[in-house]
């Protein structure tokens, strides 16, 4: 019986740590934020479904904390929450989707104020 003998070879991935953030092996908070969004749209799917048809907006919040906007986006919804420089917070709900986007034009206007332009 004849036995072969194996050798290592180096390779491009000599030295490299399995968690180095590369996409084998890495990207873990990443992956966590994407399956809490995703959990979080279909509980958001799940209200509304329980919800008596002529009742669904399709809009609202999950938990009473996390909004979510499932309704065709509007330009005047968009310029609402995302250019609203009289706006009473830097962050609000997002035009689509579960969770939170920044609003620019109150992050703007609050520069300028303090800025002084």
């Amino acid at each position: 019986m004849t036995r072969t003998k194996h050798t290592t070879k180096p390779t491009e991935n000599a030295g490299k740590s399995k968690h180095d953030g590369s996409k084998r092996g890495g990207g873990g908070l990443k992956k966590l934020i994407t399956l809490v969004t995703l959990a979080l749209a279909a509980a958001a799917v799940v209200k509304e479904l329980r919800t008596p048809e002529a009742e669904r907006t399709w809009h609202g919040k999950i938990a009473s904390v996390v909004p979510y906007e499932f309704r065709i986006p509007t330009l005047q919804r968009a310029r609402e929450r995302l250019w609203d420089p009289e706006a009473e917070h830097v962050v609000g709900p997002r035009v689509f989707g579960v969770g939170w986007t920044v609003n620019v034009g109150k992050a703007v206007a609050m520069v300028r104020e303090k800025v002084g332009v």
